[in-house]
């Protein structure tokens, strides 16, 4: 069969290349290529999605703009806290920085991949083998090296080496790229690194301080792109409501929003935290195998991470099946929609994060033992700074701040009364704009419950 493609092109039919020893740097550099042609990112989410974000009216996102913006506000902050670089372990701090991803989960809890962005000087990304393609999309990184991974799984006792040889490694890109400067920040990093690090004259600083205050004014692409996977998770709430009947078990029920999120190329689900019937109070249990019943409020937090890496964050509570709630059911839910609707409203620029718990309205006096334990908390690529706990809960180490523009805050409650039978969830997404604030989730509110 003949190829459709171009004599010497990579298709499907394409014949190998004759491999012949002298040729294998060529063979490298084509392989990449042609695996950074095919690169996820590149390839786009797909015409389900994009016909979605079309009907919503949400225009693509300038991503060569928003990378650019997203390195200036790290250099930014390096600057400001006298750093010569940082050292980046979370991937999801990686994927602030680059713009690249690599086995997401894996590498979260397998530290094989990380990131040196120097203060003045290049990005150096450290990946996994013969990775280096994933990153050729992105424009910010200069150069992909292999990464030396000393986790015990892959340096036994013989780690000490593998840390000695890594460090030797960052210890060179410091003195080259940091004018005289020896210090670094670090997100996450294992003692052993720290130690060795310090032996060769690297002082480390904290690298998430760095990381959480670059990623809390969000730009104009960056605003685009997690109203996209806001879409693209309402869509699959709204596949999840659909398939919500009598008898389908909250694991089946979960599995419709991951099929929506991976459908619409998004990327994995934080928590597991879908829970129905007297399994909503209290909150925090996981999703299970208990069969959904006629009647059963159904309680869910998607803490979805979707499309371009961002998060959207959004909780819902729906009533089971064709029945009229309770009374009770609809005192629960009026009570926490109310509550959001009140601090919603308080989320205006300008405004301390103390002031802004000390007016936000409380579950009342049977339902506050089971409170949400917090009432608002940043979003961004993932649950961001800052944190914000209800004022009963402020302590002398609870940070204040100030609400800017730019910034992105999810507002909670959970209401449910102690030692009740259900409880209510509710969750929304609010962008802070220099006019007050816009809620970025749209998903309709049960109106059953709303009574």
């Amino acid at each position: 069969m003949d190829s459709a493609g171009p004599k010497g092109s990579f298709g499907r039919h394409r014949k190998i290349m004759p491999f012949e020893p002298d040729s294998i740097e060529a063979l490298r550099d084509a392989s990449r290529q042609k695996a950074a042609s095919l690169n996820q990112h590149v390839l786009g989410y797909g015409a389900q999605a994009e016909a979605e974000w079309a009907a919503a009216g949400i225009a693509a996102p300038d991503l060569p703009a928003m990378r650019q913006y997203r390195l200036e506000r790290i250099r930014a902050e390096l600057k400001r806290r006298g750093y010569a670089g940082a050292l980046l372990y979370d991937p999801v701090n990686i994927r602030y920085a680059t713009d690249s991803t690599n086995m997401q989960l894996w590498v979260a809890h397998n530290p094989t991949r990380h990131c040196f962005v120097a203060t003045d000087g290049p990005v150096v990304l450290f990946d996994y083998f013969s990775c280096e393609h994933l990153s050729d999309h992105s424009g910010v990184v200069d150069e992909v090296r292999p990464a030396v991974s000393w986790m015990y799984l892959y340096g036994g006792e013989l780690t000490e080496q593998k840390v000695r040889r890594w460090a030797a490694g960052i210890v060179d890109l410091v003195k080259e790229h940091g004018g005289g400067n020896s210090r670094i920040a670090i997100d996450h990093i294992n003692p052993e690194g720290v130690e060795e690090l310090a032996r060769l004259g690297i002082s480390i600083g904290n690298g998430e301080a760095v990381m959480e205050n670059a990623r809390l004014i969000k730009s104009p692409d960056e605003i685009l792109a997690m109203r996209r996977a806001i879409v693209a998770c309402e869509a699959a709430m709204g596949e999840m409501e659909q398939a919500l009947k009598p008898g389908i078990s909250e694991n089946e029920l979960w599995a419709e929003l991951h099929r929506g999120n991976i459908a619409r190329g998004g990327e994995w689900i934080e928590t597991r935290l879908l829970t129905s019937g007297p399994r909503t109070n209290p909150w925090f249990q996981e999703c299970s195998s208990r069969k959904i019943e006629a009647g059963d409020l159904v309680a869910f937090d998607t803490d979805l991470i979707g499309p371009y890496g961002f998060c959207a964050d959004l909780s819902r509570t729906w009533l089971c099946g064709d029945t009229t709630p309770t009374n009770e059911q609809r005192d629960l839910f009026r009570i926490a929609a109310d509550q959001i609707e009140h601090n919603t409203a308080l989320m205006q620029p300008g405004i301390r994060f103390r002031d802004l718990v000390e007016r936000s309205a409380v579950p009342p006096g049977d339902c506050f033992p089971t409170r949400y334990g917090v009432l608002y908390h940043g979003v961004g690529l993932a649950d961001e700074y800052p944190t914000l706990p209800h004022a009963s809960d402020w302590t002398s180490d609870t940070p204040d701040g100030v609400l800017e523009p730019g910034m992105v805050l999810c507002v909670e409650s959970y209401i449910g009364r102690l030692g009740g039978r259900e409880g209510v969830k509710i969750e929304e997404q609010i962008l802070i704009t220099a006019a007050g604030n816009e809620q970025l989730s749209t998903y309709p509110l049960d109106e059953r419950l709303l009574g």
